[in-house]
């Protein structure tokens, strides 16, 4: 099964994201803050990573660094966040970001991107 692992601190989005990634038939590995997140990177080693860029204590800009410094597994990272700046933006893509959501963001597009996030890296 596919792990995906989720880093939002708003905890009703979280759930909501949870929820629509088991129904969709992914292992999601929900985390409320930026420290459980890189915990969960190293001991979970998930296939696909969705965060807020804004989080506590470690935000997910910082995540982008962290993941794309994993030399021996390619895991895409799709970053979500009310943060509409251009500025934020380029910097997410500039540390290795694979795509980039606004909030709010649909479910269903969200959806649409893992899978499309996920054949980039396999090939198919």
């Amino acid at each position: 099964m596919i792990k995906v692992l989720v880093a939002e601190d708003n905890p009703l989005m979280l759930k909501t994201i949870e929820l629509k990634l088991k129904k969709d038939g992914y292992d999601p590995i929900c985390c409320i803050d930026g420290k459980i997140a890189l915990e969960k990177l190293v001991s979970e080693m998930p296939d696909i990573v969705l965060t807020d860029i804004m989080l506590p204590y470690v935000s997910g800009l910082e995540i982008i660094t962290f993941v794309k410094a994993i030399k021996d597994k390619k895991i895409p990272v799709i970053i979500f966040s009310s943060l509409g700046q251009e500025s934020v933006v380029e910097e997410a893509f500039s540390l290795g970001a694979d795509d980039y959501i606004t909030k709010p963001l649909s479910l269903t597009e969200l959806a649409i991107r893992i899978s499309k996030s996920l054949k980039r890296i396999t090939g198919e």
